[in-house]
């Protein structure tokens, strides 16, 4: 599908002197402009262009505020407000990077539901999918470090909290914690890598981003039927038609954005974050960023030991795990039917799987207390088993129903 031949032809003299020396033009016709481009791409389809852009914005809007932000614990705090009081455009700048770092996860997240849905990690998408998987790990690691740069109490906190679980791998488990902290406890050497890699992940994840789309390029997108591309007919070129879907989504995926830039800035931060972070004052509740809180809840929910292995280590493997199980999602879909919308009984285990993962977002958030810790045990019990027990058991036992013989019968099946 990605082999198709250029029809680019240089119009001037200088393009085709660029065009024999380095065929950029060429490339960026070919790869980007007339790309074919399966016909009945949906709107699930445009968070990979909205996700572009998010981190973009974060890259830009980083940048400028690292060269009014103080990597130092007396005052990384004072700085950000000064970014926010004293800057011209610094209350703007500081608000986007701010909201856009939730913005982006959402993108991030429903992009990754969707490909769950139709399938989109299965043969030849591997690589694809395992290089998305990639992107997320870099992304948590970003966001977790930036959320500490602030300073505040649950900034503080939160790294002490999230640090600590290195220490309960065996052996090496003291040693990393120590490196990342540059000390015994989160001080100011902690500060400054931490500045340092938030600093520079952006840049690795864009590289990162680059390989996804070459990797994309190579089969081709997948698509709501999960069918093959079997002619031009099943495709269209990727611009004017899909430039323009993606911008038109991106337009209104920008209207919650700057809503909550200009009317809720704060809303998704924690108020204790807005009191200086004080190593002698714990804050009754310690609670991470939402997008984190999936995760966190998975953590806290093994409290018991497990066999030889102690409630500690047993969380930080939980929770690696919880992460690790995506990049083998490919090879645990037995299912011959690459999208959802032909495995009947995988849709209900599918969306029951979305109510779980938003039930664990809410638990992370709740007190580990009470009926809250019951339900974080059966939460995390039911993420594994889907996909380590449900995923291999559908695909022997589902009955699909039949697939279109192409993307054009199943579009026009739709007129």
């Amino acid at each position: 599908m990605a082999s198709h031949e250029s029809n680019y032809t240089p119009g001037t003299a200088i393009e085709k002197w660029v065009d024999d020396r380095l065929p950029i033009i060429r490339w960026s016709k070919t790869h980007l402009m007339d790309f074919p481009t399966p016909k009945n791409l949906n709107f699930w389809w445009t968070f990979g262009a909205i996700l572009v852009m998010c981190l973009a914005i974060q890259i830009i809007t980083g940048v400028v505020l690292a060269m009014h932000y103080t990597p130092h614990v007396s005052l990384a705090f004072d700085s950000v407000e000064h970014i926010r009081r004293d800057v011209n455009g610094g209350r703007i700048i500081q608000a986007v990077h701010a909201t856009g770092a939730s913005m982006f996860f959402f993108a991030l997240y429903v992009h990754m539901f969707r490909g769950l849905y139709f399938g989109s990690y299965k043969a030849p998408r591997e690589i694809l999918w395992i290089l998305g998987v990639l992107i997320f790990a870099l992304v948590m690691a970003t966001a977790f470090m930036g959320y500490v740069l602030p300073w505040g109490q649950m900034s503080f906190w939160a790294a002490t909290v999230i640090t600590n679980i290195l220490g309960a791998i065996p052996v090496l488990g003291t040693p990393i914690l120590e490196l990342l902290r540059g000390g015994f406890a989160v001080d100011n050497a902690t500060l400054n890598r931490f500045f340092s890699l938030h600093y520079l992940l952006p840049f690795i994840i864009a590289a990162v981003v680059g390989l996804h789309i070459w990797a994309l390029h190579v089969p081709g997108n997948n698509n709501p039927v999960g069918v093959e591309v079997k002619s031009e007919r099943d495709t269209l070129p990727f611009h004017p038609f899909y430039t323009m879907k993606d911008l038109f989504a991106v337009v209104v995926f920008c209207i919650p954005f700057a809503w909550f830039v200009f009317f809720a800035p704060d809303i998704l931060g924690h108020p204790d974050n807005y009191i200086q972070a004080n190593p002698l004052v714990t804050p009754p509740h310690i609670v991470p960023e939402w997008y984190f809180l999936p995760f966190y809840a998975i953590l806290r929910a093994i409290d018991f030991n497990i066999l030889f292995i102690d409630s500690k280590l047993g969380g930080v493997i939980f929770f690696a795990g919880s992460i690790l199980i995506l990049f083998v999602v490919p090879w645990l879909d037995t299912s011959k039917v690459r999208s959802g919308t032909f495995r009947p009984v995988f849709k209900w285990f599918f969306w029951l799987f979305v109510l779980n993962f938003l039930a664990l977002t809410y638990l992370g958030a709740a007190p580990a207390e009470g009926v809250y810790v019951l339900l974080s045990k059966i939460a995390t019990a039911y993420y594994f088993l889907y996909f380590l027990v449900i995923l291999p058991l559908l695909g022997r036992l589902e009955t699909p129903r039949p697939l279109p013989t192409s993307i054009s019968e199943s579009v026009l099946a739709h007129h």
